[in-house]
């Protein structure tokens, strides 16, 4: 089959594999859609070390083409999506409450990392029964891969801010998971929406999924305008959704005392992330940062897809660009390099 590799740190590449195989427990599907992320140029730059003729991608919605003699719930035919993380269901990690750790520390982070991922003709997912997920009939491919970690990556944001009914959130960076954490953001009941970005196209966005205010970091300080905007106070509730130390201090100094940093940002370089010392209250000023990686599983695909199905979010304002999996270098080099206002990049298949 055909997949698209990261050859070595910098380099990727189409080369042929083989077919995977399912073990009992799991499953082999056919790849129809997929979606590039910001984190597979992570991944290609070094990110997580070398990963020679490692298969890249971790977005991805097909048909299942053969399961093993343990799967009951799934059939070959059978259209799904499964989640950028995919956990050990058995790990004491996913037991403590903690799946996406599962095997240790980003363990469920399997795709494009310990395993080859899903820009190939046909993809493997372990555990299939607590891993994929059926896509109803009123669901295109196109909208229900945004679940997969878009959604899924946003709406923690959301989910972990501890955001009251009608609070006051400001989500810095308006990319696609910052989008989606500003969709989750409303959905979750927040009185004001303040997002920071600057590219105008992506400005709009956030008005669309609720974004009450605009902040452009290029023509304003945004720590004194969002202090202006809550009176003083800061906010309740700010998500980190670029994975930059500047981006993570600026959440720092908005958020009032007692409030919460949700951190939904891949910080790919450096050894360390400073934390703003007067505006932590030198330790002791009850602000709570909060991390994640994605959240994955049967359960929370189905919760997604249920949001799509009642429409209480739209995805595909996000997708930008289309290329078929043949123009997948091409497709790859304006995701990487940020061309043509691209917000987000959808592979067919």
């Amino acid at each position: 089959m055909k997949a698209f590799v990261m050859k070595e740190i910098g380099r990727v590449a189409f080369m042929d594999k083989p077919v995977p195989q399912p073990g009992p427990a799991d499953a082999v599907v056919r790849t129809t859609r997929a979606l590039i992320c910001t984190s597979d140029s992570h991944t290609v730059q070094g990110g997580i070390g070398p990963r020679e003729n490692l298969t890249l991608g971790h977005e991805a919605v097909g048909i299942v083409d053969v399961v093993g003699s343990e799967v009951k719930d799934f059939r070959p035919g059978d259209r799904v999506l499964v989640g950028a993380i995919t956990p050990d269901w058995g790990d004491l990690a996913a037991q403590n409450g903690y799946p996406s750790q599962s095997g240790g520390p980003l363990g469920g982070f399997k795709f494009a990392n310990s395993k080859d991922g899903v820009f190939a003709e046909y993809f493997h997912v372990n555990d299939a029964d607590a891993n994929l997920a059926k896509i109803p009939d009123g669901i295109s491919d196109e909208d229900a891969v945004y679940c997969a970690d878009m959604l899924s990556t946003g709406f923690m944001g959301a989910e972990h801010g501890n955001i009251p009914m009608g609070g006051t959130v400001a989500v810095l960076a308006q990319g696609p998971v910052g989008l989606m954490a500003t969709a989750g953001a409303r959905l979750r009941g927040a009185g004001l929406v303040i997002g920071v970005e600057s590219v105008p196209s992506r400005q709009k966005l956030a008005q669309l999924y609720g974004a009450d205010v605009i902040v452009d970091f290029t023509s304003e300080d945004v720590v004194e305008r969002i202090l202006e905007l809550t009176g003083g106070q800061g906010v309740d509730t700010a998500i980190e959704a670029l994975g930059a130390e500047v981006t993570f201090q600026t959440a720092v100094k908005v958020t009032k005392p007692g409030g919460t940093i949700s951190n939904t940002g891949y910080f790919g370089e450096g050894e360390f992330v400073g934390i703003p010392r007067a505006e932590w209250g030198v330790g002791m000023a009850d602000k709570t940062i909060a991390t994640g990686l994605c959240p994955g599983g049967r359960l929370r695909m189905q919760r997604l897809l249920q949001v799509l199905e009642t429409r209480r979010v739209d995805p595909s304002h996000l997708t930008t660009h289309e290329f078929p999996f043949d123009e997948m270098e091409r497709a790859f080099e304006v995701s990487d390099k940020k061309l043509e206002d691209v917000v987000k990049v959808m592979i067919t298949f």
